[in-house]
């Protein structure tokens, strides 16, 4: 039961969106724009899961970070699915160009 509730407070993580403005925009891509969802930020959360002591408070704070990353992603991909230009102009879209990864939506 801790360990669900743990996971399930990691979810906070979206406290960084009140920061931009506009707060709510449905045609961009969390991921590479708040700061909890940079990069950086990422990074640590993988550190995190690699190094941290495992069924530790701090690991699993780590991995349901990195779900929550991931879960993100997969919105925007989903989202930019519908809008090839707002794929190509948001943060994501440096990530799959540095992994020679190319989606192009009709």
């Amino acid at each position: 039961m801790k360990a669900w509730l743990i996971l399930i407070a990691t979810m906070l993580v979206d406290v960084d969106h009140i920061f931009a403005t506009p707060i709510l925009d449905h045609k961009r891509c969390g991921i590479g724009y708040h700061p909890l969802h940079s990069e950086i930020a990422i990074g640590a959360y993988i550190l995190g899961i690699a190094f941290l002591k495992r069924q530790t408070t701090l690991h699993l704070i780590a991995i349901g970070l990195l779900f929550h990353m991931i879960t993100d992603s997969l919105d925007c991909i989903w989202t930019f699915s519908k809008c090839n230009e707002c794929f190509i102009n948001s943060e994501i879209y440096k990530y799959f160009d540095l992994l020679h990864i190319s989606v192009i939506w009709k």
